[in-house]
């Protein structure tokens, strides 16, 4: 097989700028990256990780932490920064804490630890101190997406104003019979997404002058089948029944789409759902619905990473940055047929 020397003689460059050209560390001209990355195909040469990663001390391998992989928002996080990851020339090693509390503990205090990878991603996990200052003393960036960690480069979401922003959607169709299905305590861990959203969803009853009615909550797992069990304890006693739910994520509120065309009632007439999230179902369903964007929070935590893998003269210091989402209305929220109900 050709050696790095044969491409820099084919591309008519120096084996310093084939290195660079196919490792994507450092500067190349795209003229020249272009030429390198042609002799490289004619020639079937292909970069020897070992030796890149003895060249450079590197891996070109990032890890991923990810508390649960069979939930929608959690998959696209990692569909985006996997995607952002090739393009950059990386692989992914991912971990998926979604057993017990030891599996943590073993992934912090020894997988990581191994220096098999360059850098970590923590999706929805509120890293302890210890945490974050074991991967810092072993050279290792971190960026975590969720929440604001001390001392780290984060992507947070506020969920507080995101579930306000669901919420005043219903108030502003005139509905006061508003229900919520929200996450129980299994669920409220890293960053109290649950407890933050309910915050929101309240907060936004009560600057609207409606009294909040603690028999419109019921907890679900943030699944459509538990939504579909909540939503038919919230929506099975007809004189008792609210106008519109909020669900804390779309899969709950599909459930409760579901769950009320089971109890013969029509969405939004009988009753308005708006959910989190802008599932890829969410359209199909018409539901309306916040987007908050998980596959571009993966992208861009693999942008900062890069940063701090590359540092510029300009680097930014460690803190927290807000990620965008949007109201999106679709067919499954309307006025009440009687607002006085």
């Amino acid at each position: 097989m050709a050696g790095i020397e044969e491409v820099a003689k084919l591309a008519g460059v120096s084996t310093a700028t084939v290195s660079r050209a196919l490792s994507g560390r450092g500067h190349v001209s795209p003229a020249a990256k272009a030429k390198v990355e042609e002799a490289a195909a004619r020639l079937g040469y292909v970069v020897s990780s070992n030796a890149s990663s003895l060249a450079s001390g590197r891996t070109r391998n990032i890890g991923v932490v990810i508390p649960f992989l069979n939930r929608w928002f959690f998959s696209s996080v990692l569909e985006g920064a996997q995607q952002s990851l090739l393009r950059s020339g990386y692989d992914l090693t991912l971990y998926n804490l979604s057993g017990d509390g030891r599996e943590r503990a073993s992934v912090f205090e020894h997988f990581l630890m191994r220096q098999r990878v360059d850098a970590v991603i923590a999706v929805s996990l509120e890293l302890t101190e210890r945490e974050v200052t074991r991967l810092h003393d072993l050279g290792k960036p971190l960026v975590g997406v969720g929440g604001p960690i001390p001392g780290v480069r984060t992507l947070t979401i506020d969920d507080v104003a995101v579930a306000r922003l669901a919420t005043e959607h219903l108030i502003g169709l005139d509905h006061s019979r508003i229900a919520h299905i929200g996450g129980d305590l299994e669920f409220d861990l890293d960053f109290h997404l649950p407890t933050n959203r309910r915050i929101g969803y309240e907060a936004a009853l009560r600057d609207a002058g409606i009294e909040v009615d603690q028999r419109l909550f019921a907890p679900a797992d943030f699944t459509i089948r538990g939504g579909y069990h909540a939503a038919k304890q919230l929506l099975g006693v007809p004189h008792d029944r609210p106008t519109a739910i909020f669900a804390a994520s779309d899969e709950m509120a599909i459930g409760s789409i579901l769950a009320a065309r089971d109890l013969g009632l029509v969405v939004p007439r009988d009753v308005s759902i708006i959910g989190i999230d802008d599932h890829d179902l969410s359209d199909f369903f018409g539901l309306s619905t916040v987007a908050q964007f998980p596959r571009l929070q993966g992208e861009k935590a693999v942008e900062i990473l890069m940063e701090q893998l590359e540092p510029g003269p300009d680097a930014a210091a460690p803190a927290a940055t807000p990620l965008p989402y949007e109201l999106r209305v679709r067919s499954s929220t309307a006025r009440p047929v009687d607002p006085a109900r």
